[in-house]
């Protein structure tokens, strides 16, 4: 196989920076689409699946051929979502890391427009950006794409799905009519289909692998639970089971994605959720603490699916199936990508079963079904977990001397056996306390939504009481909010605290993201604002004042 530099395809700099990245050898993609587009000015349709390397196949041949003097956008590039505009933005300043002479602009929604006006009042190379922000600065007149060349629709087909067709209508027609036009994607839809028709010319199409066909290194299971309350149950199930799991938890709306993500925060796990609605600064944060790995857990709309590029996701799980078949590919994609394996699951009950048969016919891929786990098998797992974590953990011997003769000290009239045994406990007494009584899966009660969870609670907060009225509520300000790690059961929780317990009726709860805003009952309200004021969330004092 031919590296970069043998193919003789980019110039010294654009070298530079690949092997810097460490990009030595093209992927198929990039094998065919490069010298094409090098070398001819036809239209294209690319297909290839998620995660090889489509970005690089169609951004290095048109930073190749960028005119330095040229002070007009000559390559615009259009993306469904902001997560896959900053993500391809990403990968063209490392792929021009040494062509300082070269500006690349994204436009995106959620920011301050007025930035990226300056921006673009300068010289401006490549644009790439969502049709919405794309359209705002072209009415502003401040964006001019009468000198553009070439044109890359970056997942075409979602474009199209999320209701673009009159956005892109107005931009393409606002473009030269002498151009090249490329379409990317992972999938062949019927939207693919209708915008080859549509905005193309006699394109060619180049293929890798099969249409709609996943990664050969993801393996696909499915667990069938008896109805969907027990599906929260079996998520929590499977990810006790697989003990270095680094995953996204697909869901169909905003509202479940932010229960799922509030459950598993209360039993334990760092998650968080990640859909449409959020700012660019909150997206922006989640996605930097989930590529950190701070969070174990990214709960998702298929809005976010497009355009994460995180690496080493062991699992995708779908809570939710997909109506699509298309949908299933690009989620299954976040994993097992680079080379590396990962595992599809999805969690289905029985009368979604001819689904799953379906989704094995279009992808030409066996799903394995899989029984759920018993509280018995995940306790022994993780407890195997642990034993090999021992093992293979590496002491700092000179950092130890210092305090191993105060720690045996402490610890001498322990024998081996009463050591093991606590230290195991330390680790994973949380798996052992949740399934000791355990019985068989079907006779567990399930647990679904976050509000379930607060009957745990003795005595505790609930919600309004169909016979208050509207005025008989107070609305209280806290000074926390989604940054500081709240959630809707977090919040009643620290109610529960300063109250003692007490039955007080909640009204609506707002988790915003520095404040929170919360109703309740008035002849609770002073005994609230004096309780929550001397408790504090996470070692954050608490402000608390009235509203109204």
């Amino acid at each position: 196989m031919k590296t970069f530099k043998e193919y003789n395809f980019f110039n010294d700099k654009i070298l530079q920076s690949l092997e810097e990245i460490g990009f030595k050898y093209p992927t198929p993609i990039q094998e065919k689409v490069i010298p094409f587009l090098l070398s001819s000015e036809r239209d294209i349709i690319a297909l290839a699946q998620t995660g090889t390397g489509k970005t690089a196949a169609f951004g290095l041949p048109i930073i190749q051929k960028v005119d330095f003097e040229l002070n007009r956008p000559q390559s615009l590039i259009l993306c469904p979502t902001r997560e896959l505009c900053i993500q391809i933005t990403r990968d063209f300043c490392r792929f021009t890391k040494f062509l300082s002479l070269i500006r690349i602009i994204s436009l995106y929604g959620g920011v301050n427009i007025e930035y990226q006006i300056k921006s673009l009042q300068k010289k401006t190379h490549i644009i790439i950006g969502t049709p919405g922000r794309v359209i705002d600065l072209i009415k502003r007149k401040e964006l001019h794409l009468n000198q553009i060349k070439y044109l890359i629709l970056d997942e075409a087909d979602e474009m199209l799905n999320m209701g673009f067709k009159e956005e892109l209508d107005y931009i393409i027609h606002k473009l030269p009519k002498k151009r090249q036009s490329l379409l990317f994607s992972a999938t062949m839809s019927k939207y693919m289909n209708e915008i080859a028709h549509t905005y193309l010319k006699n394109p060619v199409e180049i293929i890798t692998g099969k249409k709609n066909e996943v990664a050969d290194d993801v393996k696909h299971v499915y667990y069938m639970v008896e109805n969907f309350k027990k599906k929260y149950l079996a998520l929590k199930r499977i990810v006790d089971i697989n003990p270095e799991i680094y995953g996204i938890i697909f869901c169909s709306t905003k509202k479940e994605t932010k229960e799922i993500a509030e459950s598993l925060i209360q039993d334990g796990y760092n998650a968080d959720a990640l859909y449409g609605d959020l700012s660019q600064t909150q997206r922006e944060f989640v996605m930097r603490r989930f590529r950190n790995k701070n969070l174990q857990f990214l709960v998702a709309t298929d809005v976010a699916s497009r355009g994460l590029d995180v690496n080493n996701i062991t699992h995708v799980i779908n809570y939710n199936l997909p109506k699509e078949s298309q949908i299933y590919v690009h989620r299954s994609g976040r994993t097992g990508r680079a080379g590396k394996s990962g595992i599809s699951v999805c969690i289905i009950h029985a009368r979604e079963s001819k689904n799953i048969r379906e989704f094995e016919k279009k992808i030409g891929k066996n799903f394995k079904r899989i029984m759920v786990p018993t509280g018995k098998e995940i306790c022994e797992k993780q407890l195997l977990h642990f034993i090999e974590k021992v093992k293979k953990v590496v002491v700092d011997e000179q950092l130890m001397q210092k305090f191993l003769p105060n720690i045996q000290k402490n610890l001498e009239f322990f024998d081996k056996k009463e050591l093991i045994k606590r230290f195991s406990w330390i680790e994973f007494h949380r798996f052992i306390n949740f399934y000791k009584n355990s019985k068989d899966y079907k006779n567990i009660n399930p647990i679904y939504t976050p509000y379930s969870i607060v009957n745990k609670f003795k005595k505790k907060p609930f919600l309004r009481s169909k016979k208050l009225r509207k005025e008989s509520f107070s609305k209280l300000f806290l000074n926390i909010g989604y940054k500081d790690n709240l959630t809707k059961l977090g919040l009643i929780n620290l109610i529960n605290q300063a109250v003692n317990n007490s039955r007080i009726n909640i009204g609506h709860i707002e988790i915003l993201s520095n404040f929170s805003l919360f109703e309740v009952e008035k002849r609770f309200k002073n005994k609230i604002l004096i309780g929550m004021s001397r408790i504090n969330h996470l070692g954050r004092p608490i402000s608390i004042e009235t509203k109204n």
